[in-house]
């Protein structure tokens, strides 16, 4: 794990932006040790590269961190959205320096301001905002946590994890048994009671990122045993597509 210093230095970003990041929970310390030293993962590592990504396109941080905290949110998805949009930055800043040249060579006397059109960038950031910060699932979960005190967010977090901790007890088990598929069940319910409405789109969406994301596996991991995170990631395929 690296310090928030060595973060920093990598990066190319202040400590203070850092710790600003983590007051508003937009990255928060993988862990924070007892003299209080904030220290970073490499998972960590990679949500502050998507978020400095968004950063350079413009994107204001609440929207980044609403984008980014979705429980659907695809970081490989998201990041050929972030292609595109480098794509029509650089697009744009090629019709400047043409624009910029051509009234060099005309003496800047030619009036046209259509080189300083931004309407396809701002149209296809909107469409990515929407995307991955507009979806209902993650709507209904903002709505449910403002109104959640805190000792039922808790429950239902170690709620999540005892399911987990019974798919580590049959993850010596073919994932299409009869136990397997009853707690993939059990887990799409305990979402839709406890967090958001989970359809079998988002049930197949938080299956890829069991495993496609670092804390996710770690967590998991370590409620049910290695290897908990994939069986329960092939469990749930399963049960979704039924083969």
């Amino acid at each position: 794990m690296k310090t928030v210093h060595e973060v920093s230095k990598i990066a190319g970003v202040s400590v203070r932006t850092l710790h600003h990041y983590d007051a508003i929970g937009l990255l928060k310390p993988t862990k924070v040790t007892p003299a209080g030293y904030r220290l970073y993962d490499e998972s960590a590592l990679r949500r502050l590269q998507t978020i400095l990504l968004f950063r350079e396109l413009r994107f204001p941080l609440k929207d980044i961190k609403k984008m980014v905290d979705q429980p659907d949110f695809d970081q490989m998805a998201a990041l050929k959205d972030q292609i595109r949009l480098l794509e029509l930055q650089r697009e744009h800043l090629d019709r400047l320096i043409a624009f910029a040249r051509k009234l060099e060579r005309n003496g800047g006397n030619k009036v046209d301001f259509s080189a300083f059109d931004h309407s396809e960038y701002d149209r296809y950031a909107e469409e990515a905002k929407e995307r991955w910060g507009g979806t209902d699932a993650y709507k209904e979960y903002v709505s449910r946590a403002e109104h959640q005190p805190e000792d039922r967010k808790e429950n239902a977090a170690q709620g999540l994890m005892a399911i987990f901790a019974k798919f580590g007890k049959v993850k010596h088990q073919n994932p299409s048994s009869d136990e397997a598929q009853a707690l993939v069940k059990e887990l799409q319910q305990f979402i839709t009671d406890n967090f958001y409405t989970c359809t079998p789109q988002i049930l197949a969406g938080l299956g890829q990122m069991y495993i496609g994301d670092e804390r996710f596996r770690k967590n998991i991991n370590q409620a049910g045993g290695e290897g908990t995170a994939e069986f329960a990631a092939k469990a749930i395929e399963i049960y979704n597509t039924g083969k």
